[in-house]
């Protein structure tokens, strides 16, 4: 798979996860194209944490050069019929009074435990952490939505060694490869894309998964 297939067939198994009048915020990059994957009859409250409640997707190049909202990621957006702007208080009530029902997280690291790495590597400069820390202990659920390995190396680890974001937030991992659910006992391997063996992803994952006897397909 090329990029472009990598980003749809991750975007596409995280829309699985909505269901219709879901609060949802969204991380930058790979998660805003989420939207553009849910299924018939499943309409969404897109939440950006600096400020807007019932934001549009993802714009295009053309709408983008007319835009005067941003997102929290400072990309160009737009608020829906219906939606609001709102001040910064407000809209971290909402995130820390639990009505965000998932948040869709990008990640630099993720571990057995849940615990999420995905604000700074040290030494690098960063704008900070942003929503990132409040989304990943204030949302219902938190997905995150990565690519398996930063070239060849694994992000899903037994322990993550960059600063973490919060700890023990995770509930389900979305991957290329796979979904890998969050338990008490360690990562448990729910569904494998069929483009890849169980033996490819346990050897692109840095710590030891649970196997099902019988393991879900990703794809169908």
């Amino acid at each position: 798979m090329d990029k472009e297939q990598l980003k749809s067939v991750i975007a596409g198994r995280a829309a699985k996860e909505l269901k219709d009048g879901d609060v949802v915020n969204l991380g930058i990059g790979l998660p805003t194209l989420i939207p553009g994957f849910l299924p018939p009859g499943v309409r969404v409250i897109l939440h950006s944490e600096n400020g807007i409640i019932g934001m549009g997707p993802a714009l295009d190049a053309g709408q983008q050069q007319q835009a005067f909202v941003v997102d929290a990621g400072g990309k160009p957006a737009k608020c829906m019929a219906g939606g609001a702007f709102i001040d910064s208080a407000t809209s971290f009530g909402i995130i820390r009074g639990g009505h965000v029902d998932a948040s869709f997280l990008g990640a630099i690291e993720v571990d057995r435990e849940g615990n999420l790495a995905n604000w700074i590597i040290p030494g690098k400069k960063v704008p900070g952490m942003g929503g990132a820390m409040d989304l990943a202990a204030g949302a219902r659920r938190v997905i995150v939505v990565m690519e398996h390995t930063n070239k060849g190396t694994p992000k899903i680890l037994e322990r993550c060694s960059l600063p973490l974001t919060a700890e023990k937030c995770v509930d389900l991992i979305i991957t290329e490869m796979g979904v890998f659910e969050v338990t008490p006992e360690g990562l448990l391997l729910k569904e494998i894309n069929d483009e890849y063996s169980l033996e490819q992803v346990k050897a692109a994952t840095g710590c030891e998964l649970l196997i099902p006897e019988a393991i879900g397909k990703m794809t169908e």
